[in-house]
């Protein structure tokens, strides 16, 4: 066989450090894990996330984290939300949104008034059960696995913070809501349960994201405009630092002796009056010369490396 005969071998791409955000603006019925792969791709990042799933029938933010950035992933799940929807009243369904099939129904058509008058209800500290197709897991398995397989499920209702809820304007067949939310809250069950507390039955028919914690839309990036590159220098204008996701989070200036030793696992000295708070246990970013070096917990006169980076 010769040289030219030989069978080509595939040359594996090597994968690069790429770190930072991406704030995308997520179609509809885009899966999370397909965009995540598609940003992936175009920065050919060695490794990528997001910062929670964002359902096929919703649209809106979905931020993407690349490399270090991941690291900071649970900050950004615990930020609170913004979501425009509408709840469709006559029906509900087994996915608390138009996919499913309908369970229960209704001839009863709330008013503007009568919506109105329940929203305190679903204001503040409330208690919700989160939808059975949902990535909960239940028994080690997620639920949307055990309820595809037609399997019962029941799931615990869970404490989440409804921070504001207005309705935005509404008809004879629907009508549209704003909510900032906390950690965990799940929209598709707040349509579902207002609906019911009305004497209805209700879906979620549309859903769009407009706000996770420091990340809105005005700063987002269309999926399309990543399908469409060509070149991939392109999708670094759409990468944001780091320590974007960390705004919320009082900063501390520190030495580059001090960032030798938060690297290294080891705690530093820091003057306690550095934070704002009187409290122990004060989370903050470690910045040298404005380069985010870790994320620190501090108490009294110590700061001790809960998350080191490496930019």
């Amino acid at each position: 066989m010769t040289a030219a005969e030989a069978p080509r071998q595939s040359v594996k791409r090597v994968k690069a450090k790429i770190d930072g955000w991406v704030i995308l603006d997520k179609p509809l019925h885009a899966p999370s894990t397909k965009a995540v792969n598609i940003i992936r791709r175009c920065f050919n990042a060695a490794k990528a996330g997001h910062s929670g799933t964002l359902d096929p029938l919703a649209s809106g933010i979905l931020p993407i984290a690349l490399g270090e950035a991941t690291k900071t992933i649970p900050y950004v799940m615990d930020a609170s939300k913004d979501y425009a929807f509408t709840v469709s009243w006559g029906a509900e369904t087994t996915t608390d949104d138009r996919e499913g099939e309908v369970t229960v129904t209704s001839t009863h058509r709330p008013s503007k008034a009568e919506i109105e008058a329940i929203l305190p209800q679903f204001t503040g500290r409330i208690s919700q059960v989160p939808p059975i197709y949902s990535a909960i897991k239940k028994d080690g398995k997620r639920s949307y696995d055990l309820a595809r397989n037609n399997e019962d499920v029941t799931l615990d209702a869970r404490d989440v913070d409804i921070h504001r809820l207005t309705c935005i304007d509404c008809d004879e067949d629907s009508a549209r809501f704003e909510v900032t939310t906390g950690k965990g809250a799940y929209i598709r069950s707040l349509g579902r349960d207002m609906a019911r507390a009305l004497g209805s039955a209700g879906h979620i028919s549309a859903l769009r994201r407009l706000r996770v914690g420091p990340f809105s839309l005005e700063a987002s990036i269309s999926l399309d405009f990543f399908e469409k590159i060509t070149n991939s220098a392109d999708a670094f204008e759409a990468l944001h630092p780091v320590l974007t996701a960390l705004d919320d989070i009082p900063a501390l200036a520190i030495t580059d002796d001090d960032a030798t030793r938060l690297r290294r696992g080891q705690k530093i000295a820091v003057d306690p009056s550095t934070s704002d708070s009187d409290a122990d246990d004060v989370v903050m970013t470690a910045l040298y010369q404005g380069q985010l070096v870790a994320m620190v917990q501090r108490r009294g006169g110590t700061a001790s490396p809960i998350r080191v980076f490496n930019l």
